[in-house]
C-alpha cells in the first residue's frame, strides 16, 4: 500500500522577500474589551482562544547563546473545557557537563472583570510545581489562580540556552487546539550562522519578512512570520501522530563561517553517517568486540546457522538488558555501564545488540529512526536532529531482518508500534541509505466468550481477550505500566462485572487475559420470549469512522489488523430460536478491507462470529469513505438481536 506523505517545505531564499505594513514584536496594550468578550469570533464554540502569541528566538552574537522570549495572552470562555490552557510549563535542559539553560525572567497574570473594573492577580511562587522529567530536563509548571469564565491569562518569560549550536532550533507549532487571533514567529541569527527555515502544514503567514539587518549592533538574518485568525487544529481518528499535520516552523543549522572558515553541518544523509561513524557515543560503541567477548553464551557462539544465531543473540540481549524508557541515538553512559548495570537507553540496548551480532560475524547495521511521538523525518533537510531512536537490521543471505531489543515481547520483524514511522536511515559501513519502514506483519486480536443462559435469566460464562504480534507488545507494556488500571479497563469498557481477571504473556508470545462474568441485564424478557444480542457485551455500538468533514490525513493503523469475535451461548432447556440475525459479508474490490458476520444454531448452542481484516498498515485519505461504509455495516450487523421462545 502506497502512503501519502503530507508536507509542505518552502525555500525562503526564493520567496518571503517582502513585508506588508505590519509591526512585529509589539504586544497590544491590555484592552478591557477582551474581558467583555463572551465568545470567539473565529470559532464560536471554542473554550478558549489565543489573543496574542509571540515566539521569538535570537542568537546572541557575543555569547553564542540562544535566547527564547515567549509572550502569550489567552482568553478563557469555558474553563471546564479549557484546563490545558489554565497552566503553562517551561522546560530547561542541562547536559550534566556544566552547560544548562537558565530562566532569566518570568511574569504571569490573571485578569478578571469585576464591577466593570479590571482586577489583576499575579501568579506567585506557590503556583509553581517543579519536576525532573529525566536526567537532562527539569520542568517548571505554573497554575493560574482565580480563573473564571471570561478571564484573560497572560505570561511572558525568557530562557537563555548555551546550545545554539545544536543543529535545530526547537519547532514552533502555529496551529493549536484552540483558535488564535494572532501568532508570530521570529528568528534572528548572526550572518556568520546560516539556517534552513522549514515550513510544514497548510497555513501560510499573512505577514512575512526575511532580510539582513543591523540589529543589536550586529548584522543579522531576520526571519519574521505572522498569522491571523487561525482556526483550532482539527484532530482526526486513526492518525498515529496528529502533530505531523499541524502548521509548524523550525530552523535547522546549515553552516557557520567563523575566522574565514566555512563549516557545513550534515547537509546530506552521507554526512550524517560519516559524523556518527567515529562518534564516541555512537559508532565507537558498536565496534568494540572486547566489550562483548565475555558475555556471549558459548552455546550461542557455537551455533552454525547464522539466522538461528542472530535470533538467539537477540533473545539474549532483550531478556538480559532492560530499557529505561529513554529514547536517543547516542549512549548516555556507554555499553560498559549497560553490561554492568543491565539497564540503558534505546541506543545502548540496540547498539549492544549490534555489537554482539557483528562480533559473531553477522552483517548487521544500525537504522536511525524518528519515533511516532517524535514526528515524521524531514526528508527535505537531512539532519541528525531528525532522529531519536536506533533499531538494528541484520542481512543474512539475501534477506534483511529488523530487530528492537527494547521490548521483551519483540521478535524478528515484529517491533514496537513506536518505531513504525514511515522512514529510517540505514547506516552501512560505507554508505547511508534512506529506507521506507512499513509494517507488513499482521497484528491479531481475538475475543472469545463461552456463556450459558441460566434458568433465572442471568447470563454467566468465561471471556478471553488475546493479542498477538504488535498488539501483544502494546498490551504487555500497558499492563506492566499499571496492572490494576489495565484490568479495570474491562469493567469500564464493557460495563460488566468481571471477576478472576488473569493477564499474562504466553510462552509463544501472545498476551492473554481471561476472566469470568455473570450478568442479569443482557436479556430482555418479553412475554414468552428472551431477546438478546448474540454477541452479548462485545457488540459494537457506534461507527468509529464517523467523521463528517472531509478526511484530510492518512488513515494509519501502524500494522495490518485481524480482529475476531467468537461468542458461543448455551440456551436453556425448553427454549428454541425464534429468529436469527442476518449474516453479512462485505469486501472492497481490491480485497484490502473485509468483514463477515454469521450467526448459526448448533444443537443447543448459538455461535456468532464477527471478523474484520485490514490488509495494510495505512491508507490514503481517499479510503475513508470505504472504511466509513464498512464500519456502518459492522455497527448495523452487530446491533441485531435474536429471540428465544419457550417451547
Amino acid at each position: 500500500m502506497k502512503k501519502l506523505f503530507f508536507t509542505i517545505s518552502i525555500s525562503l531564499s526564493s520567496i518571503f522577500v517582502y513585508s506588508q505594513k505590519h509591526e512585529f514584536l509589539k504586544m497590544p496594550k491590555f484592552n478591557v474589551e477582551d474581558l467583555r468578550k463572551t465568545k470567539s469570533m473565529i470559532e464560536a464554540n471554542a473554550p478558549a482562544e489565543v489573543l496574542y502569541r509571540s515566539i521569538h528566538y535570537h542568537i546572541d552574537d557575543s555569547s553564542g547563546n540562544l535566547i527564547k522570549k515567549v509572550k502569550n495572552r489567552i482568553k478563557i470562555y469555558d474553563k471546564d473545557n479549557a484546563e490545558n490552557w489554565m497552566n503553562f510549563e517551561i522546560s530547561l535542559y542541562d547536559d550534566n557537563k556544566g552547560n544548562r539553560e537558565i530562566l532569566n525572567s518570568i511574569k504571569a497574570y490573571v485578569f478578571n472583570l469585576e464591577e466593570d473594573k479590571i482586577v489583576e492577580t499575579k501568579v506567585d511562587k506557590s503556583s509553581k510545581f517543579r519536576s525532573k522529567e529525566n536526567k537532562y530536563i527539569t520542568t517548571s509548571k505554573f497554575a493560574f489562580p482565580n480563573v473564571r469564565n471570561g478571564s484573560v491569562l497572560e505570561y511572558q518569560y525568557e530562557v537563555s540556552s548555551p546550545f545554539a549550536f545544536v543543529y535545530e532550533i526547537p519547532t514552533t507549532y502555529i496551529e493549536l487546539d484552540i483558535p488564535s487571533e494572532y501568532t508570530e514567529y521570529i528568528f534572528e541569527s548572526p550572518l556568520s550562522m546560516s539556517y534552513n527555515i522549514d515550513f510544514r502544514g497548510s497555513l501560510m503567514p499573512k505577514y512575512k519578512k526575511v532580510a539582513e539587518e543591523n540589529i543589536y549592533s550586529s548584522q543579522y538574518k531576520n526571519y519574521r512570520f505572522a498569522f491571523e485568525d487561525i482556526k483550532a487544529f482539527k484532530r482526526e481518528k486513526f492518525v498515529s501522530n496528529n502533530d505531523n499535520y499541524r502548521t509548524k516552523v523550525r530552523a535547522e543549522l546549515h553552516s557557520t563561517f567563523f575566522n574565514n572558515g566555512l563549516k557545513t553541518y550534515t547537509s546530506t544523509w552521507e554526512d550524517i553517517r560519516k559524523k556518527l561513524w567515529d562518534h564516541e557515543d555512537f559508532g565507537n560503541q558498536y565496534r568494540k568486540d572486547k566489550i562483548v567477548k565475555d558475555i556471549i553464551p558459548k552455546n550461542i557462539s557455537d551455533e552454525k546457522n547464522m539466522h538461528v544465531k542472530t535470533n538467539l543473540l537477540f533473545e539474549f540481549v532483550k531478556n538480559n538488558y532492560s530499557w529505561n524508557q529513554n529514547n536517543s541515538i547516542y549512549t548516555d553512559s556507554g555499553l560498559k555501564d549497560l553490561i554492568k548495570n543491565k539497564t540503558g537507553n534505546s541506543a545502548e540496548i540496540n547498539l549492544l545488540l549490534l555489537n554482539v551480532l557483528r562480533s559473531e560475524g553477522i552483517n548487521a547495521y544500525p537504522i536511525l529512526i524518528s519515533t511516532i511521538g517524535n514526528g515524521f523525518v524531514n526528508l527535505t533537510f537531512p539532519n541528525i536532529a531528525n532522529f531519536n531512536y536506533v533499531i538494528v537490521c541484520a542481512e543474512i543471505g539475501n534477506k534483511v531482518y529488523l530487530y528492537d531489543a527494547t521490548s521483551k515481547q519483540a521478535k524478528e520483524d515484529i517491533l514496537p508500534a513506536r518505531v513504525w514511522n514511515s522512514n529510517g536511515l540505514l547506516l552501512r559501513d560505507n554508505k547511508a541509505e534512506l529506507i521506507s519502514l512499513t509494517n507488513i506483519n499482521i497484528s491479531y486480536n481475538s475475543h472469545t466468550v463461552k456463556a450459558k443462559i441460566n434458568p433465572d435469566g442471568t447470563v454467566s460464562g468465561a471471556y478471553q481477550d488475546q493479542d498477538e504480534g504488535m498488539m501483544a507488545m502494546n498490551a504487555k507494556e500497558n499492563f506492566d505500566e499499571n496492572p490494576d488500571k489495565y484490568k479495570k479497563q474491562y469493567k469500564e469498557n464493557f460495563s460488566v462485572d468481571f471477576g478472576n481477571i488473569n493477564s499474562r504473556i504466553l510462552d509463544s508470545g501472545e498476551f492473554r487475559s481471561t476472566m469470568s462474568f455473570s450478568s442479569n441485564n443482557m436479556i430482555d424478557n418479553v412475554g414468552k420470549k428472551m431477546i438478546m444480542n448474540p454477541l452479548l457485551f462485545l457488540h459494537q455500538t457506534k461507527n468509529d469512522f464517523d467523521q463528517q468533514d472531509e478526511r484530510r490525513y492518512m488513515i494509519d493503523f501502524i500494522s495490518p489488523i485481524s480482529k475476531t469475535k467468537v461468542v458461543e451461548i448455551e440456551i436453556p432447556e425448553g427454549y428454541d430460536v425464534a429468529d436469527l440475525p442476518k449474516s453479512k459479508k462485505i469486501v472492497t474490490e481490491d480485497k484490502e478491507i473485509r468483514y463477515s458476520y454469521t450467526v448459526e444454531k448448533k444443537d443447543n448452542r448459538i455461535i456468532t462470529i464477527s471478523e474484520y481484516n485490514i490488509a495494510s498498515a495505512n491508507y490514503p485519505k481517499e479510503y475513508y469513505p470505504a472504511f466509513k461504509q464498512i464500519w456502518k455495516v459492522i455497527s448495523d450487523s452487530e446491533s441485531q438481536v435474536l429471540s428465544l421462545i419457550k417451547k
